[in-house]
């Protein structure tokens, strides 16, 4: 496409949210086009809900900046107000499902909260309004309604807070009430990266209710007003606004308690709330009381916006939102045959949404042991006890500040990056928005050391590590993770391959926002300058990979194609391989440091595969044919080193007692992650024994997903049992989504109807199952049982288990579909 027709795809909706003149948009200088257009992209998504830890916390992707959230809890009794006190997210907290219904990152959304243990149903609409020169305003309606089983005139305290960590300043604007706010609360404030903004918390329609008590307490605080605590703290507790509304709440409490003794005491809807003390701060906590059923609204307005939100414009914009939502949603994802019917298209969207919806921007330090110690190489038996020794000598040290934004795997339990996650985390997200995955590897990617080392697990800030048991928060620069990100940059490279007519029909008519999700795929020039600044970080990591976990040949006299293209996973204990993410699959007992991981060549295969089709679109021709002479290498020597001709299957190779190299097998995920990753061809001998151990009930293959390990392995179902039976959310062949793997399914050829079979089989398994639990316990879940298919470990688990979306989304390939080879 020629410059200016980019631009004038783009210039439309640069200048409606002011980022450039029309002379500007008249330019033909491409690096002027990517710059405005990133700033465009910013703009779209720097306010949202990425503060996944919480049922609802907002903020903007820059650091100590402005930050808003809600807190609540029924207060019908005593005993359970402070247990009942929702804020953060939690796996046993007596919800019965919570999460996105419908959420487009750039517009907005609606989620809803099914708090059993409140009695109480939330609905909370969160939209974003583009405008000005800082991110827009948003606002989000907060509605509540008792649950079936709650009194009907349930009392509920409901909290809105917001802080400013940073420079600023933030304070009420209206003049301060002694005994509560009978109207809206407005706050203004000025930041140097938001300009001027406002906050108004409305009081709500007329039908809200508010309880009237005979106690003479009610004299001097009035339920039906709204509080306001304004109060100065040291930056580093705000991400701790719960305790410090307790602290305020504590205050009150003991006034009652030395006014009115426990024999007359105020009903605890009166004395669980905070002073009303309005003003200036850096914490202002907003409480409101109500009975039954309410609604109120939190508008934030920015300064540079030609209008400020109102109620009656929030309400257009809320409907606006989720009528574009579904219609986009049809066009891009919506579910194929059997799955297209409504039930599945609102489980699909709502899968969607909280994977989406979960997305986090995190900043802060993060904790890295520096010390090199040379037991970290693990060469020696026993190596393990050595690097145990290492590890406990070491003085990790605080890193940063670091920026990342990132999915989550889960809300309650992984509310963090996880390298090894994020690349299946993508893949969905990047149908419905591709320059959202741009920006989130990206993200990634910058966090990359000299050397080429990206942490596995990116627990960054305080707040973040307020969820990490400490022993696992440490970092280690020579432990790496299954390099998934790759897969999600070779699924953009075939998406730009993809037919341009296939694009338009995703366009919804959403010009703005499409032009945005969409640029880079439908602008040539912007997709190379994104990959030419890309690849050398990719070249980086990539090289910090084949030497950190490089693997031994020449001193065991094994044979294979090349001596160089073998790999090891360091981080090894005699139990585990946490760095490989598949952390307690049966490997070599004992551990050896001649040990072979196929999983771990496998990733390399595919790593090497995606950056060689990088630097052949890059022009490096000659990185290119070194790529592909390791491609090649990599491809012979899974073969010669990993494949057990007795057993037909693909093993580990480990050291016996008379040091030669042996085979040790394990059949499951290991076996089969050469054909995951696309490392076996259509044509190639190893894959009929492949598709025979997948299909087979006895081994893999369960009515719910595939087994992570053969039920007829020595170790299925024992110890912890994480990665030794059950079924992952993702049951890797159920993706399905590598182009060979494709072909196997719809190219005639001798595997053809097999692969077809078991893609139609294991599509329906899957999909039916996840969708089940989803429907019978209100979440989608890490793990399901072979046996019974019930979700196990980690509830709200939207992380790869999201992948779902996609499988729903793929052809019908049964007898009964139509399109099949098309499609796909």
């Amino acid at each position: 496409m020629h410059r200016s027709n980019i631009y004038t795809l783009l210039s439309p909706l640069l200048c409606a949210i002011g980022l450039v003149s029309g002379q500007a948009a008249g330019s033909s200088d491409a690096s002027l086009l990517v710059k405005e257009a990133a700033r465009a992209n910013n703009e779209s998504l720097l306010w949202g809900p990425y503060k996944p830890n919480l049922y609802f916390g907002v903020q903007p992707r820059i650091p100590n900046s402005l930050s808003a959230g809600l807190m609540w809890a029924k207060v019908e009794d005593y005993a359970s107000v402070q247990q009942n006190f929702r804020h953060t997210c939690e796996q046993n907290e007596g919800m019965a499902g919570y999460g996105w219904d419908e959420y487009d990152i750039r517009r907005g959304g609606r989620e809803t909260i099914h708090d059993a243990g409140n009695t109480l149903d939330l609905t909370i609409d969160f939209i974003k309004v583009p405008g000005g020169q800082h991110g827009g305003s948003w606002g989000a309606r907060v509605k509540g309604v008792p649950r079936e089983d709650a009194p009907a005139e349930q009392l509920t305290t409901m909290v809105f807070y917001t802080t400013l960590e940073g420079l600023g300043s933030l304070g009420v604007a209206n003049e301060a009430e002694t005994l509560g706010f009978e109207g809206d609360v407005k706050f203004t404030g000025r930041t140097p990266d938001l300009g001027d903004f406002s906050i108004d918390v409305t009081t709500g329609p007329e039908s809200n209710g508010h309880p009237f008590h005979s106690h003479p307490t009610y004299e001097n605080k009035p339920l039906d007003r709204t509080l306001v605590s304004s109060v100065n703290m040291p930056p580093e507790h705000l991400w701790q606004p719960k305790a410090i509304l307790f602290t305020r709440m504590k205050g009150e409490v003991d006034n009652y308690i030395q006014n009115y003794g426990a024999e007359n005491p105020p009903p605890p809807a009166q004395v669980f709330t905070i002073k009303n003390t309005p003003g200036d701060g850096n914490m202002h906590l907003v409480q409101k009381v109500f009975q039954g059923a309410f609604e109120f609204d939190i508008l934030f307005s920015s300064g540079s916006s030609p209008q400020p939100l109102t109620t009656a414009s929030l309400t257009k914009e809320i409907e606006n939102t989720l009528l574009s939502y579904s219609e986009r949603f049809d066009k891009v994802l919506s579910p194929k045959a059997p799955f297209n019917s409504p039930k599945y298209t609102e489980f699909s969207k709502a899968m969607l949404s909280n994977l989406i919806g979960g997305i986090g921007y995190f900043h802060g330090s993060d904790i890295v042991d520096r010390s090199a110690a040379p037991e970290y190489d693990e060469e020696n038996e026993g190596f393990w006890e050595e690097t145990a020794e290492a590890r406990s000598r070491a003085k990790p040290v605080l890193e940063g500040p670091k920026e990342l934004f990132t999915c989550v795997p889960s809300r309650p339990f992984f509310p963090r990056g996880f390298l090894w996650d994020e690349g299946f985390h993508l893949l969905p997200i990047l149908d419905w928005d591709t320059d959202l995955v741009l920006e989130i590897l990206k993200s990634w990617f910058s966090l990359m050391d000299e050397d080429g080392w990206i942490a596995r697990e990116q627990i960054i800030g305080t707040e973040a590590r307020s969820k990490v048991p400490p022993e696992f928060t440490i970092q280690y620069p020579h432990y790496a993770n299954p390099p998934t990100l790759f897969m999600a940059l070779e699924a953009f490279l075939d998406k730009l391959n993809q037919n341009q007519s296939t694009l338009l029909e995703q366009t919804s008519g959403d010009n703005f926002f499409d032009s945005l999700r969409m640029a880079h795929v439908k602008n040539p020039e912007m997709a190379d300058v994104y990959i030419r600044t890309l690849y050398p970080l990719l070249k980086k990591h990539y090289s910090w990979y084949r030497s950190t976990q490089k693997g031994d040949i020449k001193s065991y006299d094994r044979e294979a194609f090349s001596t160089k293209e073998a790999y090891r996973w360091r981080g090894r204990s005699v139990q585990h391989i946490l760095t490989s993410g598949i952390d307690d699959y049966p490997r070599a007992q004992p551990p050896h440091p001649g040990e072979l991981h196929v999983d771990l060549i496998s990733w390399m295969g595919m790593m090497t595969r995606t950056i060689r089709r990088i630097a052949d679109i890059v022009g490096e021709t000659e990185d290119a044919e070194e790529f592909k002479g390791y491609e090649i290498a990599i491809e012979r020597n899974i073969d010669d080193l990993h494949w057990n001709e007795k057993e037909q299957t693909y093993c580990d190779a480990t050291i016996d007692e008379y040091e030669e190299s042996v085979h040790v097998c394990h059949k499951g995920y290991i076996s089969i992650l050469p054909f995951l990753t696309g490392m076996v061809g259509p044509n190639s001998p190893r894959l009929k024994p492949i598709l025979d151990l997948i299909q087979d009930p006895k081994e893999l293959w369960s009515d719910y997903g595939i087994r992570s390990l053969s039920k007829k392995d020595e170790f299925y179902g024992t110890a912890e049992n994480y990665w030794r039976s059950l079924i992952p959310g993702l049951s890797f062949p159920g993706i399905w989504v590598d182009p060979l793997n494709q072909d196997i399914a719809i190219t005639p050829g001798p595997h053809q109807t097999q692969a077809r079979d078991m893609y139609v089989k294991l599509r329906k398994n899957l999909v039916e199952n996840v969708f089940k639990e989803w429907k019978a316990t209100g979440f989608a879940w890490e793990q399901y049982n072979p046996e019974t298919g019930k979700g196990q470990r980690t509830q709200h688990f939207t992380g790869w288990t999201s992948m779902v979306v996609k499988m729903m989304s793929m052809p019908d390939l049964s007898a009964d579909g139509k399109k099949g080879h098309d499609e796909l």
